[in-house]
């Protein structure tokens, strides 16, 4: 099965790394969207809390953290109509990612949309299953078909692009016209810098109706619990159910301590608007820089990434940045029209950050 599978691309970059680690000044290591900022003490102390749990946890999630997750939505973003049920906790919204076309009972006959630029992990859990994949941004890409699954990521990784209200519902339509499910990847929906981000849930995007509808949610990004694998799934009542079936009978349990910070996480906005305004203070910093330096920045209107080019092969610049001790993701990571640009992540220290914009000028 593995030989169907893509070199996993960060091992492609390792002779970059090595130049840029040998940077006198050392690394300067913008290439991954991993958190460096402490966790909330009011998260750490529900997880010490928590710590005697002898006992199995409970797949579905305990209610309090299902009715945390359902209240944030609406409290942070104005998605209502959700109910404690319609949500499940997952071990890291990757895992969910990776499993759902096999959770969902996809196989060799089924076509599964990604779109055009993609974090590898959407094909991933397609070709574990054998699917047709099919990159395509535009529904008229799509011809005849009628695709099983639908991936949508706004905002996007890795390009920090906003799908708005009226392309939104139009992929709503067209699922719902072919019997297709969508899955709307919105880890980064509490880090948009410009304009306003919908969710597929959103009243205005599927009218209420979550039928066929999933929104997978991290607190990787907004909380820094990248280590604590905590994310949860919610969205049409009926599909939440039959994953929490699958789950059971596979024993993929969020740990209970982990889900006692979870809920705290999700009751606790404060420590969330913290983290926004150090990303919003990075973003401008770099951003600057990267300019100066002869960059253009594409989309990146939320996100943790600046999607740049200097009109390029991007591995020229990854290469490039790497003598200056920086180290970035190319866009070919992402796919094919990722050729020519990097993605630049704002998940580096504060004095990293002013590093890697003084290296630049």
């Amino acid at each position: 099965m593995s030989a169907r599978l893509p070199d996993f691309p960060w091992d492609t970059i390792a002779a970059a790394k090595a130049t840029a680690a040998g940077h006198p000044g050392g690394i300067v290591d913008l290439s991954v969207g991993t958190p460096v900022d402490p966790v909330a003490p009011v998260i750490k102390d529900a997880l010490s809390a928590a710590a005697d749990s002898p006992g199995y946890p409970l797949t579905a999630g305990t209610p309090a953290l299902r009715h945390a997750a359902a209240a944030s939505l609406f409290r942070r973003y104005g998605i209502g109509g959700i109910a404690d049920d319609a949500v499940l906790p997952v071990i890291g919204t990757k895992e969910l990612i990776a499993a759902l076309p096999q959770q969902l009972g996809l196989g060799p006959s089924d076509l599964v949309v990604i779109p055009e630029l993609a974090y590898p992990t959407y094909e991933v859990g397609a070709l574990l299953v054998g699917a047709e994949v099919l990159r395509a941004d535009g529904l008229t890409q799509l011809g005849p078909q009628s695709p099983a699954l639908i991936y949508v990521n706004s905002p996007s990784n890795p390009t920090g692009k906003v799908l708005g209200v009226d392309h939104l519902r139009k992929v709503v339509e067209f699922a719902r016209e072919r019997g297709a499910i969508v899955a709307s990847d919105e880890c980064y929906l509490g880090l948009t810098w410009e304009g306003h981000a919908p969710s597929i849930l959103d009243p205005e995007v599927c009218g209420g109706d979550h039928t066929n509808l999933l929104a997978v949610h991290s607190l990787s990004k907004t909380s820094n619990l990248a280590g604590y694998r905590a994310g949860f799934v919610t969205g049409d009542p009926a599909l939440v159910t039959e994953l929490l079936a699958v789950r059971k009978h596979s024993g993929l349990m969020l740990p209970a301590p982990v889900q006692a910070a979870m809920t705290a996480a999700l009751t606790d906005d404060e420590h969330e608007n913290v983290q926004r305004e150090r990303y919003r203070a990075r973003r401008k910093t770099l951003l600057a820089a990267l300019t100066s330096a002869g960059f253009a920045v594409d989309h990146s209107e939320a996100g943790l990434y600046l999607w740049s080019t200097r009109g390029e092969p991007c591995r020229d610049t990854v290469d490039w940045l790497a003598e200056r001790g920086i180290l970035v993701a190319p866009g070919d990571f992402y796919g094919p029209r990722g050729a020519q640009h990097v993605r630049v992540a704002l998940t580096a220290s504060d004095e990293r950050i002013e590093e890697a914009a003084a290296r630049l000028s």
